[in-house]
């Protein structure tokens, strides 16, 4: 099976391309896509670049889709630029998790290039998907917060055992998504069983009293 992997960079795409690299599949290539304006109906914003070098830690080559944020607009974007890249390709694989309206754009992107759309972490039980994570080793880290109950502190923090127990009270408290489906956080990988080596990154913090996120300044793979 030769596949590409739609990915943010955060720890549902990341963990899809570890699913597909665990099925023995050929990844022909890693696809990110990069928002140009401040909103997406579809697709993560903040610090998306990670998933350069989360790409060269695997050895999978990457590409970069620019759309416009714009809703439906940036499907059909998305959809133009993955005409090139999908040749010869049976079928994409993304970290979709309970959101029907991005799936089932997806499935609609991948019925007109004539290939599968894979989405193994589909309806995933929230509190054991984000356990999967950290036990497999995935280095998940804040980017975003925007939900009552996450505070700027949550920003730049890696979520392993003990940050997740924090979560899971904060999230019966405040009633959010603990696995942050409904966009009460976002996450980039820094390490994984699915990279060699390291991310390491220089960030600026913004916040605005109630929500915020990092914009990466510089990252190297060590």
């Amino acid at each position: 099976m030769r596949v590409v992997i739609l990915s943010s960079g955060g720890k549902d795409s990341s963990l899809a391309t570890w699913w597909a690299m665990c099925q023995g599949w050929d990844i022909i290539a890693i696809i990110n896509v990069q928002v140009k304006s401040s909103d997406s109906w579809m697709f993560q914003i903040p610090a998306t670049e990670i998933s350069t070098l989360q790409a060269m830690a695997s050895g999978i080559p990457h590409h970069i889709i620019e759309v416009s944020g714009e809703a439906e607009v940036e499907v059909e974007e998305l959809l133009n630029g993955l005409i090139t890249v999908c040749e010869n390709v049976d079928g994409l694989v993304s970290g979709a998790l309970r959101s029907e309206y991005q799936r089932r754009r997806i499935d609609l992107v991948c019925e007109e290039l004539g290939i599968h759309s894979f989405s193994p972490l589909w309806h995933q039980n929230p509190a054991k998907h984000m356990e999967e994570l950290i036990s497999c080793g995935m280095q998940m880290t804040m980017v975003s917060v925007s939900c009552e109950g996450l505070d700027e502190k949550w920003l730049g923090r890696t979520i392993d055992d003990v940050a997740f127990k924090e979560l899971q009270q904060l999230s019966m408290k405040y009633r959010f998504n603990v696995d942050g489906e409904g966009g009460e956080f976002e996450t980039i990988v820094l390490a994984g069983p699915h990279m060699e080596g390291k991310i390491e990154y220089d960030s600026t913090k913004h916040w605005n009293g109630n929500r915020g996120h990092l914009s990466i300044d510089s990252m190297t793979l060590i």
